[in-house]
């Protein structure tokens, strides 16, 4: 009698175990979509074009959860959330994994309800200023007003740095990247402060972008990554491993362009990536041929980079520390094994 009770209760234990383990995945499934929390207002990384389709890095991430698991991009459905309420619609299910320029700290890990699954730019808080100030280095900045917003790392970072370099600043707060455009260019705030790829997304939406410059210093770490609700080990491990595909691939060769070729490849790696070996796909609750189907609709993480902030766009954002590891930079992904 003892040994059926104890069978019986490890049985509902793995059947909630289970449930709770399918949970999110089988919610976008049913829906038919992911929703994807993005800010909306940053070039290259949220933003619609001139005829509203959704472009930027963040975006195409977004696009890749939705071609693992659907085949087709488009099955991403954009919602924009702003800094304050970005973590409540992911706490609250209004969005299924939250891709904003958001940055990787201890408190937000720990204490929002949330998980990162990884660093998809790696970047650091910076200045801009115009170039008529001819101020050449942060360090000048004594006694400057500061445009900052509110409820970001931002306030701490420029608060320490300032302190830390014995110099006063004024600052001048705001929480909408549309307020603080109109603070910064009507000059009511001498800089502007914010992450790099943020400072080189807003000086592409000022009338003369050409009178600003971005200083050299980067004043802290800015790991920013896609993060979704706690609770859901196979939800975070789809997320994760969405990333990794685009780094993998990247390193591996595997681009949109040469996807079907490589699905011939003898390289053990490439056929357990694309699906040919193994039954990796499977253990996410997908199909094997999900790491395909991102490099098919959406490309790696180079081409992810180059169209939405590369060199050759309005951003001219150098890959620097988003470079493969092997190439000097920090972009580094576990195999698939």
């Amino acid at each position: 009698m003892k040994g059926r009770f104890v069978a019986g209760v490890m049985v509902a234990i793995l059947c909630f175990a289970t449930a709770s383990f399918a949970g999110i995945l089988d919610e976008v499934k049913a829906k038919g979509s992911v929703s994807v929390g993005v800010s909306g207002k940053v070039p290259g990384f949220s933003a619609p074009d001139e005829k509203g389709v959704w472009r930027g890095l963040d975006v195409d991430f977004g696009r890749a959860v939705a071609a693992a698991i659907f085949n087709d991009p488009e099955k991403a459905k954009f919602v924009p959330v702003t800094t304050k309420e970005r973590f409540t619609a992911l706490q609250t299910g209004e969005i299924d994994v939250l891709s904003r320029n958001t940055t990787w700290t201890f408190s937000r890990d720990v204490q929002q309800g949330v998980d990162f699954c990884g660093v998809l730019f790696y970047d650091g808080q910076g200045f801009m200023v115009r170039k008529s100030l001819g101020v050449k280095s942060a360090k000048e900045l004594d006694g400057a007003s500061v445009c900052i917003q509110i409820g970001t790392t931002t306030e701490l970072n420029v608060s320490d740095y300032f302190a830390a370099n014995g110099m006063t600043y004024k600052p001048v707060v705001y929480e909408s990247a549309d307020e603080s455009t109109v603070i910064y260019e009507t000059g009511r705030a001498d800089v502007y402060t914010s992450d790099i790829s943020g400072l080189a997304a807003r000086r592409t939406s000022l009338s003369k972008p050409e009178d600003h410059v971005i200083l050299p210093e980067a004043i802290s770490k800015e790991p920013l990554g896609p993060a979704v609700r706690q609770g859901d080990q196979q939800w975070s491990d789809l997320v994760r491993w969405t990333l990794f595909v685009l780094i993998n691939a990247e390193e591996l060769g595997i681009t949109s362009q040469n996807v079907d070729e490589m699905l011939k490849s003898s390289n053990p790696a490439v056929k357990r990536m694309l699906g040919v070996e193994g039954n990796f796909g499977e253990q996410l609750g997908l199909s094997n041929d999900w790491a395909y189907r991102i490099i098919k609709n959406v490309g790696n993480y180079a081409e992810i980079f180059e169209r939405n902030v590369g060199p050759n766009t309005p951003l001219k954002i150098e890959r620097g520390l988003n470079s493969l590891w092997k190439n000097g930079g920090l972009l580094y992904a576990p195999d698939i094994l």
